[in-house]
């Protein structure tokens, strides 16, 4: 049990089996290991052990030799855990070399009772008890620390009338006490057993494996079929007006349950090593809680507790921060990435996932829900335990960061990035009986690209380590980021497995709007008004956090409107002397008077022609021709390559590309395609802030000279980022604002338009 020590003492929690003698089997010398093989002859020091244990075929390895150290298949040996007072136990199953060429052998491994977290683990235990369980894994032999002794209850009572070990006894901390076997992932346990009457050696091996696997679960248990399962990962809702069997319905996800305190687990994963792999800061003891989000996106009450006008509710339900009960038109991609996450951490296995769409098509908010269900059933004991930690590119300063977040997700240890970067190579390295699968959502994946791309090579290399159990879902703007951006050695570790989340169509965005306002009280909006902003937004992108933007800013102009309204009607109060008229029948401008409180066509007309209408959008319009030419090509620059930031050279060799593939009569274009010859010589200067250059005999546009002004003017305008505001073509070069305000502001230009360019 963990406990609380002054002075030098930490907080730990024990991974393995507590010793304070190390190597003393072994000795100190550190000699290679040989293997020993059946048809070898017998050693004075074995005294015809081999003949004794087994019928041996000849050439087969039987067992290990380190010095005058030997261990045969089916002994109980010590394996060196975090530290030196640390070990794990486990049976020799089979001899063998791991991945790296190394000697290695599969255990069959032992658990404390203090390694099982679960609610339903037993608290009738003993001193110094074990439980065998189902769990193999492949460890070096360099980690073997000794031979340990397992027995039952009686025979420990026998040789130890006093219940403990001696401390001066050559036998302490290495004899355990085995009653039941276990399996930890589902916390079942078998009967109550006498463990010398099961085990003897290793004959008895794959009896003891048989009766573990009969009386304990494999896995957790499943969902009924009428309720929510791993096949159908959305609620199917029949309509409640349709009769029959097969009435029609709508899918949807699932609701996700309300929370108050959500903390993100850290893991109590320890690691083979002759040396602690963790720094020496200490160790918290963090018991699973519900998962947090970056940033925690929870709502305790409803704004119908909060908010009493209608337009409040529906303002905040409109909000793009606000957490929807489920997620319509999202129903197949939420139910691909539960399949392939459920499968990861079922079978224990790493993978990677790629994740692409464009903005606002609501990738990270799929994959979010999925992650709160996987958790509701970790909780409800229908899925294997595992760690989730969130790294998203645009939160952090530096891409190497993304180490010390995975680190502390996984240990609770703040450390540096360069050495979490050497902790995490020896971590995913050697084999660990005791980790749990870790679940990394690296979002914005495009900002986490460095020069050497190291940062993206080893978060791809490290789910395919064998012991790694790492899952990483990599969510990008792009679909071919991988194959554009990154080289062929990490483009090839991101599998087959990618998901591609399109964008919305005007029914989808309707739908979605729709179901942010189930519930709203008092009608306040039209339904062809949603239709209407639904259809403006999926005509441009398809993006539904601006078709929820344009509809809320509706609302608000809706309530202004129905406020003036109000105080209209209220200018001339009634008086004692004065009486109201009697109501006639309402004029036309009454009643357009009278709908002034709600959302129709004219108020989403009002607030799309803000969105475009802004100082941004003016300024943008209002460019020269240079200034667009330089900014249409950076944009096409960056959705073909899917990097947010280019070289100054790099942007013009796409303009040329563009001009060159212009086949359009314009009038810009017809003053970019004067000869040398004429009244204005070869590199003149034609009136429109561009200095043409021509090639004497191909007539082929070089280079649209001058268009470093614009770019230093659009740099001390705030539109581009460009590095030292010098246009060189070594200089890099990003946009300042978002990509979408330049497609917004150029998609109507005649002059743009007038190129053949589509943005």
């Amino acid at each position: 049990m963990p406990g609380v020590v002054d002075g030098r003492s930490r907080k730990r929690y024990l991974p393995g089996i507590l010793r304070e003698d190390s190597d003393d089997e072994l000795g100190t010398e550190d000699l290679p290991w040989e293997w020993i093989y059946a048809n070898e002859p017998d050693t004075e020091e074995n005294n015809g052990r081999k003949r004794k244990r087994a019928t041996w075929q000849d050439g087969q390895i039987i067992g290990a030799r380190n010095g005058n150290f030997e261990c045969y298949l089916g002994d109980t040996m010590l394996l060196k855990a975090d530290s030196f007072n640390e070990a794990w136990v486990g049976i020799i199953c089979e001899f063998q070399e791991d991945e790296e060429g190394e000697m290695a052998a599969n255990f069959m491994w032992f658990s404390s009772p203090n390694e099982i977290r679960s609610a339903k683990k037993r608290t009738d235990y003993v001193e110094n008890e074990l439980y065998i369980t189902t769990s193999f894994d492949v460890n070096a032999l360099s980690t073997i620390n000794g031979k340990a002794h397992v027995m039952s209850q009686q025979a420990f009572m026998n040789e130890f009338p006093t219940g403990k070990v001696p401390r001066k006894s050559k036998e302490y901390g290495k004899v355990f006490v085995c009653r039941r076997g276990c399996n930890t992932r589902t916390c079942t346990y078998t009967e109550e057993f006498i463990w010398e009457d099961i085990y003897h050696s290793r004959e008895d091996l794959e009896a003891l494996q048989e009766r573990l696997q009969k009386e304990t679960k494999a896995t957790r248990k499943k969902k009924p079929a009428k309720d929510e399962s791993p096949e159908r990962d959305y609620k199917f809702e029949a309509d409640p007006e349709a009769d029959g069997e097969y009435a029609p319905g709508v899918y949807r996800t699932p609701k996700k349950a309300r929370t108050r305190d959500a903390v993100t687990p850290s893991s109590r994963h320890k690691k083979t090593g002759n040396k602690p792999a963790t720094p020496s800061s200490h160790r918290r003891i963090v018991v699973k809680k519900h998962l947090e989000f970056t940033p925690l996106a929870t709502r305790v009450l409803s704004p119908m507790h909060v908010h009493a006008s209608p337009y409040q509710v529906a303002r905040t339900q409109l909000h793009v921060a606000s957490v929807p009960t489920s997620l319509p038109c999202r129903e197949s991609e939420f139910s691909l990435v539960y399949s392939h996450l459920e499968a990861a951490i079922t079978d224990g296995s790493g993978t990677c996932i790629y994740i692409s769409g464009t903005p606002g098509t609501g990738k990270t908010a799929t994959v979010r829900e999925v992650v709160s269900h996987l958790d509701a059933a970790v909780r409800a004991d229908e899925l294997d335990d595992f760690i989730f930690v969130e790294i998203n590119g645009m939160k952090i300063t530096d891409p190497h960061q993304s180490y010390a977040l995975l680190w502390e997700a996984l240990k609770g240890q703040r450390v540096s990035p360069a050495q979490a970067l050497d902790l995490l190579e020896r971590e995913f390295s050697h084999p660990s009986p005791r980790r749990v699968p870790c679940v990394v959502l690296m979002d914005e994946l495009d900002q986490l690209v460095t020069k050497n791309q190291g940062v993206m090579y080893n978060f791809f290399n490290w789910p395919g380590l064998r012991h790694s159990r790492l899952i990483v879902l990599a969510v990008a703007n792009t679909m071919d980021l991988p194959e554009r951006t990154l080289s062929n050695k990490i483009s090839s570790r991101l599998g087959l497995t990618r998901i591609t989340f399109p964008g919305y169509n005007h029914e989808q965005l309707m739908r979605i709007v729709q179901s942010r306002l189930e519930g709203v009280p008092g009608d306040i909006v039209d339904p062809d008004a949603i239709q209407f902003a639904a259809r403006k937004v999926a005509a441009v992108s398809g993006d539904a956090r601006r078709a929820l933007d344009i509809c809320r800013r509706a609302v608000e102009l809706a309530e202004a409107d129905a406020k003036v309204n109000d105080l209209s009607d209220d200018a001339t109060p009634n008086t004692p002397t004065k009486t109201p008229a009697r109501k006639k029948d309402e004029s036309p401008q009454k009643k357009k008077k009278s709908s002034a409180g709600r959302v129709t066509i004219e108020t989403v007309r009002r607030a799309i022609n803000e969105a475009t209408s802004n100082p941004l959008q003016q300024y943008l319009r209002s460019l020269p021709f240079a200034s667009k030419l330089l900014l249409t090509a950076l944009c096409l620059r960056i959705q073909r390559t899917g990097l947010a930031e280019s070289t100054f050279g790099d942007v013009l060799e796409e303009m040329q590309r563009m001009l060159k593939l212009t086949v359009n009569e314009s009038r810009p274009l017809k003053l970019l395609e004067k000869r040398a010859t004429g009244q204005k010589g070869e590199g003149a200067d034609d009136g429109t802030g561009l200095m043409i250059t021509k090639a004497k005999q191909t007539g082929q546009l070089i280079r649209p000279a001058g268009l470093g002004s614009a770019a230093v003017d659009l740099t001390g305008a705030g539109i581009i980022n460009l590095e030292g505001q010098r246009p060189e073509r070594p200089s890099k070069m990003r946009l300042a604002v978002g990509d979408e305000e330049i497609r917004l502001a150029f998609r109507d230009d005649p002059e743009i338009k007038g190129m053949g360019v589509m943005l």
